[in-house]
């Protein structure tokens, strides 16, 4: 295994099961969703602040996005772009750098 794929067992498959698809209506799936595919900064909001990316529906999931800010910098852009990599994506990779602009602008 990959480290994004070791990061992503450890964190992301109790919600989001091996293949990506989630829990219908509860969590989201990370195949082909804007999140996942889109915005690098929004999606890294999200994951590390719960911050909800205006790309999500609201009131379509009932579960609640756990935070992981307390990942590296390195560990979430390594675990971020296994995700956008996997399940039929192929969005670009993130950065570490991206990660830490995202950490600073949550701190303002």
């Amino acid at each position: 295994l990959g480290p994004g794929e070791r990061l992503y067992l450890a964190n992301c498959i109790a919600c989001h099961q091996r293949n990506g698809e989630g829990v219908p209506g509860v969590q989201p799936p990370l195949a082909g969703t804007p999140v996942v595919i889109g915005d690098p900064a929004e999606m890294a909001a999200w994951v590390m602040y719960g911050k909800r990316p205006a790309s999500l529906p609201a009131g379509q999931y009932r579960g609640v996005m756990p935070q992981f800010a307390y990942l590296s910098d390195a560990d979430l852009a390594t675990l971020l772009t296994h995700v956008r990599a996997s399940f039929g994506n192929s969005a670009s990779p993130v950065s570490p750098d991206l990660i830490a602009k995202v950490r600073a602008e949550h701190s303002k």
